[in-house]
């Protein structure tokens, strides 16, 4: 398998369906538009899955994990082995993702992706290593270009395999990496051509000598990288990270599958943005969390054109806020599907 195998089989999402879908959402036992934003997911959770009943039951969140040679820099306020600390955390059950699955009834699947650490056999965890963490991009690439592909398709592979044997109608997709604030900010500058002043914030709590050293850290690493706006693998390879690649490759899944995706913050979006280099089809079939107080988000939404469904002032990460947003999509599924419309209700609609 190869990338170009991936995007031939995403197609648009079902455009013919939105009038219906509309009419239909209208009808319903209340004033039009009274619903707000539930009647927007509604809808295009019917353009996803072409279908006037959608559904978005079977839920499943795909945390994948990375350390970051890019960490050496101080661009993050914990030391690197906390991400193999927070993934056992994962797997004890004890972090905040693990309770608001447990809350949503979504299946929680862990990826080691890069981590520096050998976990044993039994840790309950799904090992697809691609390097015990990547390089100090200030220094030199990230990763090399094969390593970045592989990345994607290793994504791609697990969280495929997992929607076809659990028939999964939603997924959503989060990370644990220490030092991914910054390759994600890094990403999206390079996407977009905007600076890292922009593009940059706090991460897992920086002072301010902190933050404005790792705005410069980013900056030189783009110019002296010049990562390719057009070339998803090339951003990747260059200022990436291997979770990040793993995201990438999770949402083109989903994507390939029909069913939607929900990222979470600053570097979920990041790997929709290269999800959308790939294949622009994809983003059809995103939906955006949450708004996070990571700057470099936005420019990302933008680009994607997505509208955060909630605003919460979170800055967490591990898919948190696409726990709780798939609960709001799954609502407005059955807001389409289980209310009655005025004349299955007998009641009389607007004169």
């Amino acid at each position: 398998m190869n990338i170009n195998d991936i995007t031939n089989v995403i197609k648009d999402t079902g455009r013919s369906m939105e009038k219906a879908a509309m009419d239909k959402i209208d009808g319903k036992t209340k004033p039009a538009g009274s619903l707000g934003t539930l009647e927007l997911i509604a809808v295009k959770m019917c353009m996803i899955r072409n279908s006037l009943t959608p559904n978005a039951e079977n839920k499943a969140l795909f945390v994948f994990a990375g350390d970051h040679g890019i960490t050496r820099e101080g661009v993050s306020a914990y030391p690197q082995e906390v991400t193999s600390q927070m993934v056992m955390n994962f797997m004890r059950g004890g972090a905040a993702i693990n309770v608001l699955c447990r809350q949503g009834l979504i299946g929680l699947h862990v990826i080691d992706m890069g981590v520096n650490h050998v976990f044993g056999k039994d840790a309950g965890i799904t090992v697809r290593k691609i390097a015990m963490g990547t390089k100090n991009f200030l220094m030199e690439a990230a990763m090399e270009r094969p390593e970045a592909e592989e990345s994607v398709l290793a994504g791609y592979e697990i969280v495929d395999e997992r929607i076809r044997k659990d028939g999964l109608e939603i997924i959503g997709v989060g990370d644990m990496g220490i030092g991914n604030t910054a390759s994600s900010s890094a990403i999206i500058s390079a996407a977009l051509g905007i600076g890292a002043e922009e593009t940059t914030w706090r991460g897992t709590g920086i002072d301010d000598e902190s933050l404005k050293k790792k705005i410069r850290v980013i900056d030189e690493s783009i110019k002296l990288h010049g990562p390719d706006p057009a070339d998803a693998i090339d951003i990747l390879s260059k200022v990436g990270g291997f979770e990040i690649g793993g995201m990438a490759g999770g949402v083109l899944a989903a994507a390939a599958n029909g069913i939607p995706v929900v990222l979470d913050g600053i570097i979920s979006c990041a790997a929709g943005l290269l999800a959308n280099i790939l294949d622009p089809r994809s983003s059809g079939y995103m939906f955006a969390a949450h708004r996070s107080v990571e700057k470099g988000q936005a420019h990302a939404l933008g680009a994607l054109g997505l509208v955060p469904i909630l605003d919460l002032g979170m800055r967490l990460g591990e898919g948190t806020g696409a726990a709780l947003a798939m609960g709001i999509i799954d609502a407005s599924c059955r807001i389409m599907t289980e209310m009655a419309s005025f004349s299955e209700a007998g009641v009389s609609g607007k004169k």
